[in-house]
């Protein structure tokens, strides 16, 4: 869907890097090993983004970082987009406010990382019947064309939050 409307597969890798999780920061060479592209394709479109105002830089040493600008006036609307295109809305309303009592979730794993993947994983917390989860899970992976694993995150694991989790859904109290 999104590669229709966004022809450049480099841009297209790079807006999932910096919408997806908005506390990514990366710079030129970085983000040409890590997508597979050559630096000058990455450098055209890190320049196009920045011109756009959609992406800040900043120089650490002689290394020039970029991070999506979140107060950008699209900001919103392209993180929507972006988590649509990987399927998050799917998951947050028809598997997770369905389970009840969930805590929070967190997005793990490549896609986390801002990289494309066929496999979307999630840390959950919270107390859950799992195999009405599985069920879920099973009829929403048709629909995305993706696997969809998770892992329960307990009291005692709660530490072992990776640093790149992206929180992607929690239970708020009224």
């Amino acid at each position: 869907m999104l590669e229709a409307l966004i022809t450049s597969k480099t841009r297209l890798k790079l807006l999932l890097k910096f919408f997806l999780n908005p506390n990514n920061t990366a710079y030129l060479r970085g983000l040409a090993i890590e997508l597979s592209e050559s630096t000058n394709s990455i450098r055209v479109e890190l320049n196009r983004l920045e011109k756009a105002n959609m992406l800040d830089s900043s120089f650490r040493g002689n290394k020039k970082f970029f991070r999506v600008n979140t107060s950008h006036p699209l900001f919103n609307d392209l993180n929507s987009l972006v988590q649509k295109y990987v399927g998050l809305d799917i998951i947050i309303e028809n598997v997770l406010k369905k389970l009840g009592s969930i805590e929070e979730v967190y997005l793990i794993g490549e896609i986390a990382k801002g990289t494309n993947s066929s496999t979307i994983e999630l840390l959950i917390k919270g107390n859950f019947d799992h195999i009405y989860l599985n069920k879920l899970i099973n009829k929403v992976e048709s629909t995305l064309a993706r696997k969809v694993k998770y892992a329960e995150l307990t009291e005692t694991s709660s530490n072992k939050i990776p640093p790149n989790a992206l929180k992607i859904f929690e239970h708020k109290c009224k």
